[in-house]
């Protein structure tokens, strides 16, 4: 079974190149054939293509612009990321089953995880919102990891005695797999921001509107769930290390992180702060979690033994 769960792996990445590959190709497509005019429409194009209205936080708000937002590389990219998602979750699931517990104890199996929490959260927001055309950019992140991934030992080895808890590291790793691949979702929305502006110059970009409210969603949904991943951290440290904050690299990592978001919340309602001052700080934000996941590999602490 451990040969199955590689051979799912593989074939995920291998679906996740092809989406990505084919994601470029859709927008580059819009590009081409939709420069950046802007078309004066009642509502905004809805993730099927053509033109409707979104509903928004209960209420429906209008666009500035009308674009097609499905190509044939587009649905066929949209199918290949369906596809490298359930490969991941298989490959995962099989591991979780040979090992009794939640299939990240080192740095091979939480990359996986890492990119299929991007590539769900990505799945779970393009249903609802028209975001295809910036499809590339979490999708990248994901082939990103799934690539280094491929270079770590594959072997099942035991858990080091301070992660022996099936239970702890379960419920904790899924937060940070969930929380990241959001976050990594609101990241593509704002760099799209940064890029559209609020003229909206491109018409082949979701309006600005849409991207500015895919990452406020994403932020929403994913802050309270790494602000659990923290506290429940903080358990189990008082658990396995006999104190429940250290100021470990990753502790501290993972609470500025949290802080960058917190900003992020509160200076989107500020006038000042909303638009391209808030895209920025959500920029920033993915940058300290990718940090936070990468940094315990280059600073000692008492996370680094674990690849975690």
């Amino acid at each position: 079974m451990a040969s199955l769960s590689i051979y799912l792996f593989a074939m995920g990445g291998v679906g996740l190149a092809i989406a990505f590959l084919l994601g470029v190709v859709h927008t580059t497509v819009l590009a081409v054939g939709r420069p950046g005019v802007r078309v004066p429409a009642a509502g905004l194009a809805g993730a099927s293509g053509g033109t409707a209205t979104l509903s928004l936080g209960g209420g429906e708000r209008e666009g500035s612009l009308s674009y097609r937002t499905t190509t044939t590389p587009g649905s066929i990219a949209h199918g290949f990321t369906w596809l490298a998602f359930l490969a991941l979750v298989g490959s995962l699931a099989i591991r979780a089953y040979l090992v009794g517990r939640g299939p990240w104890g080192n740095m091979y199996e939480f990359s996986i995880a890492f990119a299929m929490g991007i590539v769900g959260g990505y799945l779970y927001l393009a249903h609802r919102y028209p975001i295809r055309s910036i499809a590339f950019l979490p999708l990248g992140v994901a082939l990103f990891l799934v690539g280094y991934a491929a270079t770590l030992p594959s072997t099942i080895e035991p858990l080091v005695p301070a992660l022996a808890n099936p239970p702890l590291i379960t419920i904790h790793v899924v937060m940070a797999v969930l929380s990241y691949g959001i976050f990594a979702v609101s990241f593509g929305a704002a760099v799209g921001y940064l890029v559209q502006g609020t003229e909206d110059r491109f018409a082949w970009l979701p309006s600005h509107k849409v991207l500015d409210e895919v990452a406020y969603r994403a932020v929403i949904i994913g802050f309270p769930i790494f602000a659990a991943l923290i506290i429940l951290g903080s358990y189990w440290a008082s658990i396995a290390w006999g104190r429940y904050w250290g100021w470990d690299p990753k502790e501290t990592s993972a609470l500025v992180t949290w802080l960058i978001y917190a900003v992020y919340l509160h200076a989107r309602n500020l006038r000042g702060w909303s638009g391209r001052p808030s895209a920025l700080i959500l920029v920033v934000g993915f940058a300290a979690v990718l940090f936070t996941y990468f940094g315990n590999l280059y600073f000692s602490g008492l996370h680094s033994y674990s690849g975690l």
